[in-house]
């Protein structure tokens, strides 16, 4: 019997490392599309549903693009090296470079992340992975600016962005850059998404100016149930998002995806609790639970392997207390009550995420481990892991998260409001004029979410509607009685009610 020749895996892959780094990329995707995508179109009023879906489709396709023809490698590849190895601008972000042809999607993933161990899958897996994490990013802030921007300026203001802000934020703490050699770090996306997201989310809505008044204050959700069904698949997808990160199907995959999950469930319940106890009506609410749910999310995504159980439990507590205090009061004081942060992601996914990355230095736990102990069961030079302050004593790590923080809040902002003037002067302006944005998605884009009726309706019913009108008026002919109402069209109800 002859053995096959070929065997479908490289000796440096390891399928079980391969299908987790694809179910855990997919299963991101999913909180993208159709997880945002269905949060937010149910949250928007009516009008402006097949917009905001929209723009969530098309801003996930665009980051792909151009993720493939340059951005992946300006924040994992090679760096550009402006300045001396290990100084700041000699390690601030990598060269554009295409990862298109069969070399590169095939070959084996190298980047500044894999610092410590090789990866055990191609660059096409990573690359995939890291940009659902690219992808997410702009369909976040687009929960404060929606129901007033351009269609075409969002079109060309998401490459953009990624190109000069969200690369460079990766390399520095991701791609092994700066703040990473500093030992700076965010586990998933708390500094590199979250925070990025929610300031660019506020600065975003202070320059493109707020919604129409009637818009703003009409502003009720269109569909609870959709947004029921968007914040589940958002919850259940952050498995992938934290446990994906470890790039191993190890054991801190699996400490990952359960921290992930006690701090969501501890910021929904403690969210309910507030609004229970300290607001005027005392009620608990769906919206106030997914709010509370995102800040558990966004919480625990800075330090989801890094910390415990009990680690896990104060972050939900705390980002979830803190927040529901920010988002109850700081509207009602300046610069934030003249800011229109549509869907108020400055506060779920900004404060929260600036939060659990501050917190990483005060709770992370120095035996939770990201590749291996040392022992009988695993060979090696031992465990790699992050220790808080109140486990060491020591302010270190607190120092550099806080460096860390300072840097995405400030070059975001300024790149955030430099790219959104060069794209007010090509698209000549930002937002949609006032006569389209009060019509919304027919004016933008011929259609709605929910039509009245079709052409071919009103075709296949016309013998019928026409049937039930003469039936309607027969009373009145024969001197029966007045036209049945309730056998009339709705237009003629309303025609007849008038008169």
């Amino acid at each position: 019997m002859l053995e096959a020749a070929n065997i479908p895996y490289p000796s440096w892959l390891n399928p079980g490392d391969n299908t987790w780094q694809l179910v855990a990329a997919t299963l991101v995707g999913l909180m993208s599309l159709p997880g945002l995508a269905v949060l937010y179109g149910g949250l928007v009023q009516r009008k402006w549903v097949v917009n905001t879906m929209l723009m969530a489709f098309a801003g996930f396709s665009t980051v792909l693009i151009v993720w493939v023809l340059w951005a992946y490698n300006m924040g994992f590849g090679v760096f550009a090296h402006w300045g001396a190895t290990g100084s700041f601008w000699g390690d601030l972000v990598g060269k554009p470079w295409p990862i298109v042809s069969h070399f590169a999607e095939q070959n084996q993933a190298v980047s500044g992340a894999n610092s410590v161990i090789p990866f055990h899958f191609p660059t096409s897996t990573l690359a995939y992975f890291q940009f659902v994490f690219a992808a997410i990013t702009p369909l976040l802030f687009m929960g404060s600016i929606l129901g007033r921007m351009k269609f075409v300026a969002w079109l060309v203001f998401v490459p953009l962005w990624i190109t000069f802000v969200y690369t460079v934020n990766a390399a520095l703490l991701w791609g092994g850059g700066f703040f990473a050699q500093k030992g700076a770090v965010d586990y998933s996306g708390g500094y590199v998404i979250h925070l990025a997201a929610g300031v660019t989310g506020f600065t975003a809505a202070a320059i493109i100016g707020p919604r129409l008044r009637r818009d703003r204050t009409h502003g009720v959700p269109n569909n609870l149930l959709l947004v029921a069904v968007g914040a589940g698949i958002i919850w259940l997808g952050w498995n992938g998002f934290n446990g994906g990160d470890p790039f191993y199907a190890g054991i801190d995959a699996a400490s990952a995806v359960l921290n992930t999950n006690i701090a969501t469930a501890t910021g929904l319940l403690t969210w309910l609790s507030f609004d229970m106890l300290f607001t005027r009506q005392k009620k608990p609410t769906l919206l106030g639970a997914i709010n509370g749910m995102i800040c558990g999310l966004v919480g625990i995504t800075p330090s989801a392997g890094w910390v415990d159980g009990y680690g896990a439990i104060l972050v939900g507590l705390i980002c979830a207390s803190i927040v529901w205090v920010a988002w109850n009061y700081l509207p009602k004081i300046r610069p934030f009550s003249k800011v229109d942060d549509a869907l108020g992601v400055f506060y779920t996914h900004g404060i929260a995420g600036l939060l659990g990355g501050l917190l990483v230095g005060f709770l992370a736990d120095p035996g939770m481990v990201e590749y291996g102990v040392t022992g009988r069961h695993f060979t090696g030079k031992g465990a790699i892991s992050i220790g808080g302050l109140f486990y060491t004593g020591s302010w270190h790590q607190e120092w550099e998260q806080f460096l860390a923080a300072a840097w995405i809040i400030c070059f975001t902002a300024i790149m955030t409001t430099i790219i959104l003037f060069v794209v007010k002067f090509v698209c000549r302006g930002l937002r949609e004029r006032d006569e389209v944005a009060e019509i919304g998605d027919l004016a933008i884009h011929d259609e709605e979410v929910y039509p009245q009726e079709t052409f071919a309706e009103r075709v296949s019913t016309m013998a019928a509607t026409a049937a039930r009108m003469a039936e309607a008026v027969l009373p009145s002919i024969d001197g029966t009685g007045p036209p049945d109402p309730a056998a009339m069209p709705a237009g003629a109800r309303r025609k007849g009610a008038e008169e």
